[in-house]
């Protein structure tokens, strides 16, 4: 079956909602980090280079929309309408992963930077963030 504009635009959706949602994360979770060395070199603390890790937290829900991208645009037998409603619906929930992880990392950084304890709590929650990308990924390709 010929794959229409709508179709490509679903498969492509799957990768550009995922982008969208990880840049904008980047730009607040970046943000954050900077800020929070920011208050480390005014109160004459060492700046915790391990803040580096919650300004890229969101970076691997790219991956995410990358595999289902190729995923749905090896599909066959799906309809333009399924493959648009499939790549644009896990594209924008893995991108407001994106989002739910950047705010739980910008606030991780700023706790680190402050007390120097944590990573390890701060993590877990990032990473069920993390886990709300996957369950998108996984339940989609499942689908196709």
């Amino acid at each position: 079956m010929e794959v229409g504009l709508l179709g490509w635009l679903g498969v492509a959706g799957a990768l550009g909602w995922a982008a969208i949602g990880s840049s904008i994360g980047m730009v607040m979770n970046g943000s954050a980090v900077i800020g929070a060395w920011k208050k480390c070199f005014v109160q004459k603390k060492p700046a915790p280079f391990i803040l580096v890790v919650f300004a890229g937290v969101q970076l691997s829900n790219v991956i995410y929309g990358f595999i289902l991208m190729g995923a749905l645009g090896d599909a066959t037998g799906l309809s333009e309408g399924a493959l648009f409603a499939l790549g644009t619906g896990a594209g924008l929930a893995i991108g407001a992963a994106s989002y739910a992880q950047c705010y739980c990392a910008a606030a991780a950084a700023d706790a680190y930077a402050e007390t120097g304890q944590g990573f390890g709590n701060f993590m877990m929650v990032i990473g069920i963030a993390e886990t709300l990308a996957l369950f998108a990924m996984v339940f989609t390709l499942l689908l196709v």
